[in-house]
């Protein structure tokens, strides 16, 4: 099964060249068949130039830069309809996240599973500084998902998630056009059926530049895309779920 890695890049000139070596050295090294789908978010820094010249160096490594509109949510849609393995994950550009759970993600997913979640703040979960404001808003913002959709599930937003290729088609069309989108796919997934299991994965602060995440104008997006999801969950009479063999 060929993995696909999308990872949206805007100002990341700094981490991008550490991200991109570390992620296709580890995925080499257990012999996973993949591609790393880089978004380019029509970054003012060198992102592009570090992208060209690490293309000649990572065989598996494709780019493109997203023209317009830009944002986080648009730059991974961009990406996640470019990409061309079986499944597909979303990361980070900064190396937040640890090549080595995906590995341990992609083995769960060969289970058949249609998706794995990430948690970082259950048993096994780690965080290594995590901006206090951001973790105490992040903790609120999970309790409400996870108590609304009565879910066990602690991490909703946690953008860190595998897909199988037909679980990601079968959550379009996308509505969200920034960090909302890592909110609207896991609730969709499991809103309309897919399965999912969860392991635990680490979340390590960047090292380079600053967060692209601006808080103060999330909570509104955030609050539509669980409204809306909500909606479908209870009024939809089940049009958007995944369908069972023989139906």
């Amino acid at each position: 099964m060929k993995l696909s890695v999308v990872i949206p890049a805007y100002n990341e000139a700094e981490s991008i060249a550490e991200t991109l070596r570390a992620l296709y050295a580890t995925l080499v090294a257990e012999q996973i068949d993949h591609e790393i789908v880089v978004t380019n978010d029509n970054s003012k820094d060198d992102t592009l130039g570090q992208l060209q010249a690490l293309s000649r160096e990572l065989p598996t490594l494709r780019y493109y830069t997203n023209p317009g509109p830009n944002g986080f949510g648009y730059a991974v849609r961009y990406g996640l309809e470019r990409y061309q393995g079986d499944c597909v994950a979303v990361m980070m550009a900064d190396l937040s996240d640890d090549p080595a759970d995906l590995v341990r993600f992609y083995r769960k997913l060969l289970e058949g599973y249609d998706c794995v979640f990430g948690s970082r703040w259950g048993r096994g979960g780690r965080v290594v500084d995590y901006p206090v404001h951001k973790k105490l808003l992040n903790r609120v913002a999970n309790t409400l998902v996870k108590t609304v959709f009565r879910l066990r599930y602690n991490d909703c937003t946690n953008a860190f998630k595998l897909y199988r290729r037909h679980t990601m088609e079968g959550l379009k069309p996308f509505l969200s056009p920034h960090f909302n989108l890592t909110l609207e796919l896991p609730l969709k997934a499991i809103v309309r059926g897919y399965s999912y299991a969860v392991l635990p994965n680490s979340w390590t602060n960047r090292k380079y530049g600053e967060s692209k995440l601006k808080i103060k104008e999330m909570g509104s997006r955030y609050f539509f895309i669980m409204l809306y999801c909500l909606i479908e969950k209870y009024f939809s009479r089940g049009d958007f779920r995944k369908a069972r063999p023989g139906e």
